[in-house]
């Protein structure tokens, strides 16, 4: 039986408003990868790229450092947290400036698969070597 491992990917600092990101991250947790991608792609709010990079991302993560099967990835966890806000300046009536916030967002996936099934090859056989073979190893430049 083949072992399941869990891979995260975060990403900090999206300039967007966490509570825009987490109705779009609701859309996809806990469906296949690829049908979570899909679902992005066609999901008419702003806030579906940054979700669909950081679930490609810790897919690419599963797949390259965890040698994790593409096709059994799955969504596990969206998380949609906040991150640090840029303090901003709007100017105002009679010379002054009203600060407000400009909101950013920590997304966090975590996405859950098995492990790629090791193919068995056989020993192969002890392959002879003879002197026509050492022959036509040589690049056709150097015979002299």
């Amino acid at each position: 039986m083949a072992a399941t491992a869990t891979v995260k990917a975060v990403t900090k600092q999206v300039q967007m408003s966490p509570r825009k990101v987490t109705e779009v991250a609701s859309l996809v947790q806990g469906r296949t990868v690829d049908e979570a991608l899909t679902i992005l792609e066609n999901t008419p709010r702003r806030a579906a790229q940054p979700v669909s990079k950081t679930i490609a991302s810790a897919a690419a993560n599963a797949e390259n450092n965890n040698k994790l099967d593409p096709k059994t990835l799955v969504v596990t966890s969206v998380q949609v947290g906040q991150g640090f806000p840029l303090k901003r300046f709007r100017p105002a009536a009679h010379g002054r400036a009203l600060p407000y916030k400009k909101m950013t967002t920590i997304i966090t996936v975590q996405v859950t698969g098995s492990e790629k099934v090791k193919k068995v090859k056989k020993p192969a056989e002890a392959k002879k070597t003879t002197s026509d073979d050492k022959k036509t190893n040589k690049p056709e430049g150097e015979e002299k």
